[in-house]
């Protein structure tokens, strides 16, 4: 079983950051478990690096990007209430004080949809991974 292991450690040792990633998912999907990251700290920090430079964010900060062109700024206020569930006068706060956060976390599929109503409203949106 020894050789066994050697084996495994010198084939997972070839991995790339991204695919180490693409495992780990796979494994917590199969087995239904959420794994944490154990490791050593030299190695913790090269995988930090790499994984920040290639895993695609799942939770974003959304931003209001300012300043907000007059004629749009009813149609952006509409929008921004609707997505951030603010009333007339905190909505309009947070329009004529752009750049704002919209939402600090939010999943991509919100983010996105959080972006697609304010820029049809006129407004410029930032998504930024976290």
């Amino acid at each position: 079983m020894s050789q066994e292991l050697d084996d495994l450690v010198e084939k997972l040792s070839k991995l790339t950051v991204l695919d180490m990633a693409k495992l780990k998912k796979r494994l917590e999907e199969k087995w239904g478990v959420t794994a944490a990251v154990a490791m050593a700290p030299a190695a913790a920090g090269a995988v930090a690096e790499g994984a920040a430079a290639t895993a695609e964010s799942t939770d974003f900060r959304v931003t209001l990007e300012g300043p907000v062109a007059d004629d749009k700024k009813i149609s952006i206020i509409k929008a921004v209430r609707e997505v951030t569930g603010l009333g007339l006068k905190e909505a309009k706060d947070l329009v004529e004080g752009a750049p704002k956060d919209l939402k600090v976390s939010a999943p991509k599929a919100e983010a996105e949809e959080i972006k697609k109503k304010v820029g049809a409203a006129g407004g410029k949106v930032k998504l930024t991974g976290l």
